[in-house]
């Protein structure tokens, strides 16, 4: 149950306690990261669904979708998107780099990663809100079980953390690489049932490559991996999953 909380507090704005935060407790919230997924793209359809019901076009379901997305996770994982794409975009050294992604400013590569993600992700979600409205639910709760899997993907063993202090450090190899791989066949295995046998699954493997080749790069660039090149993870690998998963027949 503390793993679960600590999953909720870390995905979500649930306001719950959280009495214990060690390694043990994070490596059991990124395991669990693709289901807080499915819960929270339940609520997200759910409520862009309900403007449908009400005359709003697709695309404004798509926009308020967005918006209530980053409502519902603080911004944070864009806030870690624009920091990631201002150090890694620097191509400065490693310490330089870190330095970059801690500043609260954001910079020129970040204003643009976070445009770019947000308007793909709002013309993905308008494909999938033509759709009937058991099929949409479905696929948005897909796609974004499939982001939360770039979170589990991103705490693999053998990736370690780039600072010895934040989140980064807290959660960095918690998961041994077979548990990542079982966990990823069975988010592709539920993709297959939420979505379509081919897409879906197709949807959750790409997704899960854009965040398994992001934190390579991270790896390269800043020796690890930090909490705000999770959040990246989490965005990218979202995005992804809903331009694939708009193309459901």
């Amino acid at each position: 149950m503390g793993g679960l909380k600590l999953a909720l507090t870390l995905f979500t704005i649930a306001p719950l306690n959280v009495s214990r935060v060690d390694r043990q407790t994070a490596r059991t919230a990124m395991a669990l990261a693709p289901l807080i997924g499915v819960l929270l793209g339940t609520v997200l359809a759910g409520a862009a669904l309900g403007l449908r019901a009400a005359g709003a076009s697709a695309l404004v379901a798509a926009a308020a979708t967005v918006a209530l997305s980053a409502l519902c996770t603080r911004a944070l994982h864009l806030d870690g998107l624009a920091d990631t794409a201002d150090g890694l975009g620097s191509y400065q050294g490693q310490e330089k780099a870190l330095a970059i992604m801690k500043q609260p400013d954001i910079g020129p590569f970040g204003v643009v990663a976070i445009a770019t993600v947000l308007l793909l992700d709002a013309a993905a979600l308008a494909g999938v809100y033509t759709r009937p409205w058991p099929q949409a639910l479905a696929l948005v709760a897909a796609g974004t079980a499939a982001g939360r899997l770039g979170a589990t993907i991103a705490c693999r063993s053998g990736l370690p953390a780039a600072r010895p202090e934040g989140l980064g450090a807290l959660v960095a190899e918690t998961l041994p690489r077979s548990a990542v791989t079982v966990i990823t066949l069975l988010v592709a295995a539920a993709g297959a049932v939420l979505a379509d046998p081919v897409r879906g699954p197709l949807a959750v493997l790409l997704a899960a490559a854009v965040a398994w080749a992001l934190t390579r790069h991270a790896r390269r660039r800043l020796g690890g991996v930090t909490g705000d090149v999770i959040g990246a993870c989490v965005e990218l690998a979202t995005m992804t999953a809903w331009l694939v998963l708009s193309t459901t027949p």
